[in-house]
């Protein structure tokens, strides 16, 4: 542990454990309750007779506002730290989620679960924790710190999706997001488990404002690279995530088999997030990246091709969960090994803007091409040609840490 390196502006009780505690419990409740949204689609579409592309449009739109909004927000948690920004986050995504349950236009769909929710899923990132953890721990430490994180969204999807879809069985989808809004109010005193203040010691910051990290970034190859890469990430699970449990229902087998499938899906995301972080940690993060997008394209295919049974949609489920956010502990920690960890919340939210521009694309053209196909076919076959060359464009990404970074 490196405690000098946060013990700037925390308080006594702000420990290593009680931080981390803190992050990981609003990653959890912030992530499980926006991968939940899946669910809602075919409750919400049959009672108020819109068309997929209606709902899948809101949540494009979610998808969108978390991307545009993430950097915004990474630049005022790098400039005053991470709390009020957090809690302004929980209030908004709160009001956004009460929203939905009023919302009986399809415009009011798109501002309340579209805007206001992705704008507070932004607000209330894992990557702002994540930058807020990864403060309290050595360097040695960062890539597994971040996969913790990261698997505790996880656990958030695994908890969320069978206790949603069991409140949208027994009490109506209303009931439901309800619950789920009182849910994403916890986040706003747990936003004061975090460390208010974002410098950093031991680390030649050169930049005076987050202006000068990002001309730096953006001039480097393997910035571009990375942040190209994750945009197939982002059309990877969001098309999964909002689309998978209507498919299962297209292929008349019971809902409760999709909502099981997003769990199973975050049960092994822990897994593979962990197991990814702890990679990070020893070998090649681009060579993880490299492979990871690879079998995500080799599984995506297997899954196109073979008969679309419950058993057959469970180890998809689990296969892809493996997969699933396991980019992120690689992808997060070459940012932070190549050009610090001062703005990390900034920089990371350009890369994770291309993430949700793939998500964007991804759920919203979900729901186009079904609606004019009747299927889903092109979409699994664009996942399978994406993850492919995400896993080329990875390999010339220079890993070094910047200069200033090699002279400390």
């Amino acid at each position: 542990m490196e405690p000098t390196d946060y013990r700037l502006s925390a308080k006594r009780w702000q420990t290593p454990l009680v931080v981390l505690l803190g992050g990981c419990l609003i990653s959890l409740i912030g992530f499980g309750a926006r991968s939940s949204y899946g669910l809602y689609l075919g409750p919400v579409t049959a009672e108020l007779g819109w068309s997929r592309e209606t709902f899948a449009l809101a949540m494009a739109l979610q998808n969108l506002f978390w991307g545009l909004c993430l950097p915004f927000a990474g630049m005022l948690a790098d400039r005053y730290g991470p709390v009020w920004v957090i809690g302004l986050g929980a209030i908004i995504y709160a009001a956004g989620t009460f929203g939905v349950t009023a919302a009986d236009t399809a415009l009011g769909l798109h501002l309340t679960g579209g805007v206001l929710v992705g704008t507070g899923v932004a607000f209330t990132s894992f990557s702002l924790a994540t930058a807020a953890m990864v403060r309290v721990v050595g360097i040695e430490r960062r890539s597994f710190v971040i996969g913790i994180c990261t698997a505790a969204g996880s656990v958030g999807q695994v908890l969320y999706s069978p206790v949603t879809q069991g409140m949208i069985s027994g009490y109506g989808w209303p009931s439901a997001l309800i619950v789920t809004g009182i849910s994403v109010c916890v986040i706003l005193p747990l936003a004061f488990t975090l460390p208010g203040d974002p410098r950093v010691r031991h680390e030649n910051v050169v930049h005076t404002d987050s202006a000068g990290a990002i001309r730096e970034a953006f001039a480097h190859r393997g910035f571009l690279l990375l942040t190209a890469g994750f945009f197939v990430c982002g059309f990877h699970v969001a098309f999964i995530t909002v689309h998978l449990p209507i498919y299962v229902s297209d292929l008349r087998l019971d809902p409760m088999v999709g909502a099981l499938a997003i769990s199973l899906i975050g049960i092994f995301n822990i897994f593979g997030s962990l197991l990814s972080g702890a990679f990070g940690q020893r070998f090649s993060k681009k060579l993880g990246l490299s492979g990871i997008y690879a079998l995500r394209a080799l599984v995506l295919l297997i899954f196109l091709l073979s008969p679309k049974t419950t058993e057959v949609i469970y180890l998809f489920a689990a296969t892809m969960g493996l997969l699933w956010l396991s980019t992120v502990p690689l992808t997060a920690g070459l940012v932070a090994q190549v050009f610090g960890i001062r703005y990390m919340a900034t920089l990371y939210g350009f890369v994770f803007l291309s993430h949700q521009i793939g998500s964007f694309i991804g759920v919203w053209m979900g729901g186009y091409i079904h609606d004019v196909t009747g299927s889903y076919d092109l979409m699994w076959q664009a996942g399978i040609g994406l993850g492919l060359v995400a896993a080329v464009i990875h390999l010339p990404i220079d890993e070094a840490p910047v200069a200033r970074l090699r002279e400390t």
